[in-house]
């Protein structure tokens, strides 16, 4: 709230000054004498700028300024340029012009944009103050290569200095920054390099931060399970899942710490990365309950909590390139065939769900069948396929195909090395249980995509988003 509150005053400060700067076109302006110009078209085409740009005598401002980013318009104050001479007069509309080439007015608008959203922060304004600094110099080296005479760029400089600065701060005017230190520059000279910082940004943050702590830690606090059970499984069984309960408990059978972080995580095999050999095979049942209903994306950060209390889980993430799979047409074209097949509206509870369950819409379930395995969903996208072939041959999948519509799967394959993600299948993460047998007279799920699918999986290095554990320990005593 505190922040909402400093973020808004700095926007409508952001607005104002943005509704201030286009009444200047308009209001107590009108066009500048055709010599002057004239003066101005020809520095124009000496400093590089190639869109027109019209000289207004305002009598709003007290030193020439830029006005715009799309149609940049230079102000003139009425009779301030009076006392300068003709090359002081060209110096400055010179550096106007050097803003217009470098679209500083745009840079000033976003530059306001950050002050306003990170305006709590000392460093940002900074930094703010020295890229305005910067940007001084840079049009002042600019005026100087057109042309311009140091000295009597100076001088004029001098001059301006006595004149009230009533611009706009988004309006990119001659006399900005340390006109101190930069007639000095441009003299040869240097001066003392100053370091202070307002002492009213630095009571603000200061006032900010310790306001805002007890709610910056309130919105760190992570959502934890109410009671938690965990007890090691060494019964064995066949059985092997982690399901989230209605009301958000949860309930993991035979489950592996793997299979633990990759349901909190919403991840696949391949993307977990490190920890030791035990997280693979022994074997965990676990019993949660929320202290209030929640739902299902909450269970999950719950179950993150709950390792990290537990297990001591801490991991970080990382993009990395993994062998894998390129998933694309093959030569003779796709074979999807437009959804017909009834579906049903709930997801699937498991990656081998029981013999005659519905096939939820725009989901894929795999099934065992007398045939081997098959897959089976209606109204799924490609990147549903791209999931359960990652799932199922335990690598990742890109999608090459640019296929963008829905279609029904009905695939059967057999198993073998290129499945090794199916539990049963001997892969890395398989630690036991019956192992899926394979009937070598019938096509692996290479050859069923191709010949079912008109789709080609290629082997090819894909980049993925991993999660890497750091450390990870046996769970501790309920």
């Amino acid at each position: 709230m505190i922040w909402m509150a400093g973020a808004t005053a700095f926007g409508i400060r952001l607005a104002f000054g943005c509704v201030l700067a286009r009444k200047l076109r308009s209001r107590h302006a009108r066009l500048a004498p055709p010599e002057w110009q004239r003066t101005l078209d020809r520095l124009r085409t000496r400093v590089g700028v190639s869109r027109p740009v019209q000289l207004i005598v305002s009598g709003l401002v007290d030193t020439p300024a830029v006005v715009g980013w799309w149609k940049p318009i230079v102000l003139a104050p009425v009779g301030a340029l009076a006392g300068l001479s003709t090359e002081g007069v060209e110096a400055v509309l010179a550096h106007e012009l050097a803003h217009i080439r470098r679209h500083d007015y745009l840079v000033g608008v976003a530059q306001r944009a950050a002050e306003a959203l990170l305006f709590y922060h000392p460093a940002v304004w900074w930094i703010s103050g020295q890229i305005r600094a910067e940007r001084e110099l840079c049009c002042d080296d600019i005026a100087l290569a057109s042309g311009a005479d140091a000295f009597t760029y100076a001088r004029a400089l001098a001059q301006l200095e006595g004149e009230r600065r009533a611009v706009p701060g988004f309006a990119m005017s001659a006399s900005g920054g340390s006109l101190a230190r930069r007639i000095a520059r441009l003299l040869g000279r240097t001066l003392p390099r100053e370091t202070s910082v307002a002492p009213g940004v630095l009571t603000l943050a200061a006032l900010l931060v310790a306001g805002g702590y007890g709610v910056y830690a309130q919105s760190q606090s992570r959502p934890a399970f109410q009671a938690a059970s965990i007890k090691r499984n060494t019964t064995g069984g066949n059985g092997m899942g982690v399901r989230p309960l209605p009301g958000g408990g949860l309930h993991a059978e035979n489950s592996t710490v793997t299979l633990l972080i990759q349901n909190a995580y919403r991840l696949q095999p391949f993307q977990i990365i490190g920890g030791p050999a035990w997280i693979n095979t022994e074997r965990y049942n676990v019993e949660a309950k929320p202290e209030r209903a929640v739902d299902r994306e909450e269970t999950w950060k719950m179950l993150q909590t709950l390792l990290a209390d537990r297990f001591q889980l801490a991991v970080h993430r990382e993009t990395r390139e993994l062998p894998g799979y390129l998933l694309t047409m093959s030569k003779a074209g796709a074979k999807l065939p437009e959804p017909t097949s009834v579906c049903a509206a709930e997801e699937p509870t498991g990656l081998l769900p029981l013999p005659g369950s519905p096939t939820p819409c725009g989901r894929i379930v795999v099934q065992l069948s007398p045939s081997g395995l098959k897959f089976s969903g209606s109204k799924v996208r490609m990147p549903e396929l791209v999931r359960i072939l990652g799932m199922v041959t335990g690598k990742p999948v890109l999608d090459r195909t640019e296929f963008d519509g829905e279609f029904d799967v009905s695939l059967s394959f057999t198993p073998d090395a290129t499945t090794s993600g199916l539990p049963g299948a001997g892969g890395p993460r398989d630690s036991g249980g019956p192992q899926l047998a394979t009937d070598p007279e019938k096509p692996n799920i290479l050859a069923a995509l191709q010949e079912q699918l008109g789709l080609k999986l290629a082997a090819g290095k894909t980049p993925v988003d991993v999660l890497v554990i750091d450390r990870v320990e046996r769970p501790t005593a309920n």
